[in-house]
């Protein structure tokens, strides 16, 4: 496997690539990456991928603060249909 095409946030499908191009362009902390590429956004809401993103933001620049930014963790949300919510079953 190639490291370029390595997945990092699997829900979104954002690759190390990815957030190469983010922090070139600015992006240095955690919030920001998530922001620009969606990372920890998806299903899982971050519980995946968080530690993850957050280790690799420490080893691109070890010398910098810690993000005071740190992701947060989401409760999951379920699907509810139409119906359901019309029925008032939720």
């Amino acid at each position: 496997m190639n490291c370029s095409s390595m997945i990092i946030c699997r829900c979104e499908e954002v690759t190390l690539v990815q957030l190469e191009a983010a922090y070139e362009a600015g992006c240095r902390t955690s919030r920001q990456l998530k922001m620009k590429t969606r990372a920890a956004m998806g299903a899982c809401q971050g519980r995946v991928c968080k530690q993850l993103l957050e280790t690799w933001i420490i080893a691109k620049n070890p010398a910098s603060p810690r993000d005071p930014e740190l992701l947060p963790y989401r409760p999951p949300v379920r699907p509810v249909t139409f119906g359901q919510l019309a029925k008032g079953d939720v």
